[in-house]
């Protein structure tokens, strides 16, 4: 079994359904997010406030190279990590590149009262249109791609576990 990946703008899902999908496949999990805080001993707003984004940025490529190289795992991501093409090049050599999508109206709904996100610091609804156009298409490279909206947990894991399968009958992983 390869690593399962998960990308997907802020709010899709991502670790929810990663945790699912790992105890339903007997894998690990592992969040992306939680070993930066883990490794800097600091949350992340705090990291975007006292080094910025581009450092950030550089502490999220190291981990998700090292992560990868732990062995199969499923392995959920933060919505940004796609913004670097080192990044992507990285997850589709390593793993199996799962997008979570849902409409900008059910991510305003989930991400309202979420207050330990620095991207949303500004207005959850404006800022989500703003970064969901900002990343148009970022998320596409993902061989395999699920819409969250209005499905159950238990609903998306069983359609990524039946989609990986396919791809990996398919020669397409």
């Amino acid at each position: 079994m390869k690593n399962l990946i998960l990308v997907g703008f802020m709010g899709t899902g991502k670790t929810t359904v990663g945790a699912a999908l790992a105890a339903s496949l007997g894998l690990a999990h592992t969040d992306l997010d939680t070993a930066i805080v883990d490794k800097e001993g600091r949350s992340i707003p705090k990291l975007f406030e006292e080094r910025g984004e581009t450092y950030f940025r550089d502490v999220e490529s190291a981990e998700l190279s090292r992560l990868l190289n732990e062995g199969p795992q499923v392995l959920t991501t933060g919505g940004g990590v796609v913004l670097r093409e080192q990044n992507v090049k990285v997850m589709l050599e390593r793993g199996i590149v799962i997008a979570l999508h849902a409409t900008v109206e059910e991510l305003i709904r989930r991400l309202k009262n979420d207050t330990a996100r620095p991207l949303l610091a500004t207005g959850v609804a404006e800022r989500v249109t703003t970064l969901m156009a900002e990343r148009a298409g970022a998320y596409d490279f993902a061989p395999i791609q699920v819409d969250t909206t209005g499905k159950s947990l238990e609903a998306i894991v069983e359609e990524i576990k039946q989609r990986v399968v396919e791809s990996t009958e398919d020669g397409k992983q």
